[in-house]
């Protein structure tokens, strides 16, 4: 099964370009999908254009290409696109949101007969003063072309800024929930398109969730009612492909940075706890100077981390 699985993933990004998205779903025991891709940068383009090209979100771009000008990319630079994810450690059905990482996965099920895949895509979370919940909870409704009732708290901070929101934003160009909105069970939060596609990948809502229009586009329909939905703080991810083991490091959330001050010892922990669950714990030789670089690089991309 394990080698049926890396030839499928291998054929799939031969056309990752157009379908980078999606992925075959692996067994139980492998944890990784998808390859590092790179590409040239032109005079014309960001690195935010690349970004949303290749459907990555804006901190993914700029923590993959530290040396890379964000606004002037060099004419022909190169540019890494950091399209190779662990899966979260979570039940893979559903949504799953991993916040730190800012990226959401989608598990549908599969017809008979047919590959199971998962869906990733980046999204945007709250900011420190407005945090996105974590937990477990449903897709209760959804929406196309709604209109925005602007919250009292939100109102009030506008306010406070000169700024007089409406009670109520019909749908249009400068509704800020874009065309489609699926609602969450936390009430008040949504998962939502966007008027400003190239926040997508920071923190800069106000607790919802924020996805390119084009993305949520293809995502609305797939999505049905009552689909769980789980939100989880996962920063540093552990996971296995062909008896490898690897770490992916993202930046932990503003608001976690004292619990996360020993990041190498939270690192060490995560890989005990996948070690662990593997049972493998006689057969692994771990690298130590691999598992510091990654946690200083917190780069997103995943290193392995066996000798």
């Amino acid at each position: 099964m394990r080698r049926y699985f890396l030839l499928l993933l291998g054929t799939l990004c031969v056309t990752c370009n157009t379908v980078a998205e999606t992925f075959p779903l692996p067994p139980a025991d492998v944890d990784l999908v998808g390859q590092v891709e790179f590409t040239e940068a032109s005079r014309d383009d960001t690195l935010l254009d690349i970004a949303r090209k290749y459907d990555i979100g804006q901190n993914e771009i700029l923590l993959a290409n530290p040396k890379v000008d964000r606004w002037m990319p060099a004419d022909g630079a190169r540019v890494t696109i950091p399209s190779r994810y662990i899966l979260p450690r979570a039940e893979r059905t559903g949504l799953v949101l991993n916040l730190p990482e800012m990226r959401l996965y989608y598990y549908p099920k599969a017809a008979r007969g047919q590959q199971q895949v998962v869906i990733t895509h980046p999204i945007s979370v709250g900011r420190m003063d407005w945090v996105t919940p974590l937990g477990k909870t449903r897709i209760i409704a959804k929406d196309k072309d709604p209109s925005w009732r602007p919250p009292k708290s939100l109102k009030e901070e506008h306010a406070r800024e000169g700024e007089i929101l409406p009670d109520v934003v019909p749908p249009g160009p400068d509704n800020p929930l874009g065309r489609f909105a699926m609602r969450l069970g936390f009430p008040g939060y949504l998962i939502h398109s966007t008027n400003k596609p190239f926040g997508v990948g920071m923190r800069v809502s106000h607790g919802c969730i924020r996805m390119y229009p084009e993305d949520i586009e293809r995502l609305f329909d797939q999505v049905p009612v009552g689909t769980q939905v789980q939100l989880v703080n996962q920063p540093i991810k552990v996971g296995w492909l062909a008896g490898a083991l690897f770490i992916e490091v993202h930046p932990p959330m503003d608001e976690d940075r004292e619990k996360y001050q020993d990041i190498i010892n939270a690192a060490f922990n995560t890989i005990a706890d996948a070690i662990a669950g593997s049972g493998n714990e006689q057969h692994v030789a771990l690298s130590g100077s691999a598992i510091k670089a990654a946690v200083e690089e917190q780069s997103g991309i995943p290193v392995m981390i066996t000798k």
